[in-house]
């Protein structure tokens, strides 16, 4: 009888135990979703006041205090759709010039990293680790601190308020990114494929672009993303590069709703919104990809 009581009282105790840890796992999930949630709102809150903004009336943008109950207006979108004497910029020119250049110079970029992040994980010379890091180091210093001696070579060679001179700079930014990203996922690759295809009697080129590109697609697309995305939001160089509607992109393009005492925040909000449109949805496109492409280089084959 006594042996039964203190199985009860066992069972009754593990019981409780069992319950503590539950509810102790639920507490931390909880608390992992507040912490998450807390997160992503105050990463979303700048965009989404963004779009708010675009969309009230400048009397509203500009009141102390804030009036959070905000009125709905297309005025700011009219207003940069219309003429030069309305306050229009050429909105269409900007995006036609940020497009020819992201994609370009992201194209550029990706053929050369690829090339560059393929010897790197594949081959062996003298001074491997000398570049790499050589290249790593060239990717750190900032665009703004470049910007003046940039200038100056551009002047004088003549590709000042260009698209050759832009491409040129993004591609000589991106490079260095591509190259260490693509390095990462065709490491991943074993090196067995390329040995079995050449025995197969493929060639070396045959074997890297029907046995080992493919394999590592995934991550040569998540590269190209975050190189288009660079070169569609860079703003410090283009500004300093740039200086005409037909070479303009839509980040310099923002200064055209600042003048010498004001600033058109509705007008830039309604820009802004334009610029952040294409890169979500090509995001949302090819997201697939880039989920793919960054947990690459965590699972091997």
């Amino acid at each position: 009888m006594h042996a039964c009581h203190l199985a009860v009282r066992l069972f009754r105790l593990f019981d409780l135990g069992r319950k503590i840890a539950g509810n102790r796992k639920r507490a931390l999930k909880t608390l992992h979703f507040v912490a998450l949630f807390l997160t992503m709102s105050v990463i979303c809150i700048p965009g989404l006041w963004i779009v708010l903004n675009s969309f009230r009336p400048t009397v509203e943008i500009m009141a102390k205090p804030p009036i959070w109950t905000p009125s709905f207006t297309l005025d700011h979108y009219r207003a940069m759709f219309g003429g030069a004497g309305e306050g229009g910029v050429p909105v269409f020119s900007y995006f036609r010039n940020s497009l020819i250049i992201s994609v370009v110079s992201t194209a550029i970029a990706i053929l050369i990293g690829m090339s560059g992040g393929y010897a790197f994980a594949r081959y062996r010379f003298k001074g491997k680790s000398g570049y790499f890091v050589g290249l790593m180091l060239f990717r750190a210093v900032p665009g703004v601190a470049l910007s003046l001696p940039l200038f100056i070579v551009f002047a004088k060679v003549g590709i000042i308020d260009t698209h050759f001179g832009l491409i040129l700079v993004y591609v000589a930014m991106n490079v260095p990114f591509t190259i260490w990203l693509t390095d990462g996922f065709f490491r991943q690759i074993p090196k067995e494929l390329h040995e079995a295809a050449e025995i197969d009697g493929c060639t070396r080129w045959q074997a890297f672009w029907k046995v080992e590109f493919p394999v590592a697609r995934s991550g040569v697309a998540s590269a190209a993303i975050f190189a288009f995305l660079t070169s569609w939001n860079e703003f410090a160089l283009a500004s300093q590069l740039t200086r005409s509607v037909g070479s303009k992109t839509m980040p310099v393009g923002l200064l055209d709703f600042t003048a010498e005492f004001t600033i058109n925040w509705g007008g830039m909000c309604a820009l802004a919104v334009l610029m952040i449109v294409p890169a979500l949805i090509l995001t949302f496109i090819v997201q697939k990809h880039l989920i793919a492409g960054l947990t690459f280089g965590g699972v091997k084959g």
